[in-house]
């Protein structure tokens, strides 16, 4: 199967998640015997065109004049993703479907759907009004709207969670049987050789203070404000504790402002951007791992702490809530509320049996239900559908087509009998 991705992020460009899962989707389905190609946005010093291992990179520039905002910025890294495709039919022939990641490259899968009579696949990894728990803008509006579009040109959506299914379903009207749950998931050998390093854990904490971690980006949905409110409540009743905050992003200023107000300013070290060695050395140096979002589409951060060994605290939203089984194979609390994930983590740090049990149960889970194989197989299964049911539109369309000529011909030859006889009767 000839696959064409469309992603505004790809490594070494890291924005998000969306850059991973594409990274490792399209890896595993080049290893399956398919021929994956990938256009997305050039970021930086690399270049236009890469072998990434099998796996055809090509990077556009996402404008040739300034853009006047970040709308017309997208708007044209999209006019230039279907350029560099249509040059590259032109030279290797049609893709069998396209993968459009996120609103972002939404007109570029549409353009292309239409323009090369291909089936689309749309990928919805977040959505505008889950990010902002509403839709108050003209921009919030125009992306909800760009959302529902590509949802509805798309043969298959595919979403990481049952909470985004029913999202989907609530926020766009899509019939339910059109969204397919594929979660995320995480190379299985990331931690293979990865061992506690004592000399980089003393970076960021004495040798007995116990970590909680948090990983990600730095933003309201991700809810590091509630850990820093719950840090009072733990350090009043385990003192060798320290919260490393690692990742970057808008929040930083405001964070680091309210451990100061909260006189943390010991107990809170933020770490900035880690390189990705830094990131698994930093999941095994980690006592607790927390992800207290208010909004979370899936967590693939969590699944990251769970394969690495470290027991994880997570809120009881969206697929955060569908990964975490309190108690079994880590610790949930009520979103945004600080004494419930006080409580959670405090469970774990006073109970290193609790910790060895949900930290097992985590890692098989893991290995057993967010591999890639198993994930791959079940993207190409939707890839297979959007496919028949492309077929089946085009017979249908035909054979409409066919009736119409059929109908035309018989209104012609009536037409025509009626005006001989007409005539007949004339001379008659």
């Amino acid at each position: 199967m000839k696959i064409l991705m469309l992603s505004w992020e790809y490594p070494p460009r890291v924005v998000g998640g969306i850059s991973r899962v594409v990274y490792d989707l399209s890896h595993k389905l080049c290893m399956q015997g398919h021929k994956v190609t990938v256009i997305t946005y050039k970021d930086g010093n690399v270049p236009y065109f890469e072998d990434d291992d099998g796996v055809d990179v090509y990077r556009v520039d996402n404008f040739m004049i300034a853009p006047n905002n970040f709308i017309d910025w997208v708007m044209q890294l999209n006019f230039n993703m279907i350029a560099k495709a249509g040059e590259i039919i032109a030279q290797q022939g049609n893709f069998d479907v396209i993968h459009a990641h996120d609103w972002l490259t939404a007109y570029a899968g549409k353009t292309l759907k239409f323009a090369y009579n291909t089936p689309l696949v749309a990928t919805i990894h977040a959505t505008e009004a889950g990010r902002n728990s509403g839709i108050r803008g003209d921009m919030q509006k125009y992306i909800n709207d760009t959302e529902w579009m590509l949802t509805y040109e798309s043969s298959e959506v595919i979403v990481n969670s049952n909470y985004m299914k029913n999202e989907l379903q609530r926020l766009f009207g899509l019939p339910y049987e059109k969204i397919n749950v594929v979660p995320n998931g995480v190379d299985l050998t990331l931690f293979n050789g990865i061992d506690r390093d004592y000399e980089f854990r003393r970076r960021f904490a004495m040798d007995n203070e116990k970590i909680i971690l948090f990983m990600g980006r730095l933003v309201y949905e991700k809810g590091i404000q509630t850990l820093i409110s719950a840090m009072p409540k733990i350090l009043d009743n385990y003192h060798d504790a320290k919260l490393v905050i690692a990742g970057k992003g808008g929040m930083i200023n405001e964070l680091r402002n309210q451990v100061n107000f909260l006189g943390l300013g010991n107990k809170v070290y933020f770490t900035g951007h880690l390189a990705s060695k830094d990131v698994q050395k930093m999941y095994k140096c980690a006592d607790v791992a927390v992800f207290p979002s208010t909004y979370e589409p899936f967590g693939i951060v969590a699944i990251e702490a769970m394969l690495s060994g470290t027991p994880v605290v997570t809120s009881d939203v969206g697929g955060l809530n569908e990964i975490v089984e309190h108690g079994v194979n880590g610790m949930k609390s009520y979103a945004g509320n600080p004494n419930s994930l006080a409580d959670s983590i405090l469970a774990l740090l006073f109970n290193p049996e609790l910790c060895d049990t949900v930290s097992k149960n985590a890692k098989e889970k893991v290995k057993a239900q967010y591999n890639w194989t198993k994930i791959t197989e079940e993207t190409h299964f939707t890839y297979e559908t959007a496919i028949c049911e492309t077929i089946a539109e085009r017979q249908k369309k035909q054979i409409a087509q066919e009736q119409a000529r059929n109908q035309i011909k018989k209104s012609k030859e009536v037409t025509n009998l009626l005006s001989f006889k007409k005539t007949h009767e004339a001379f008659a």
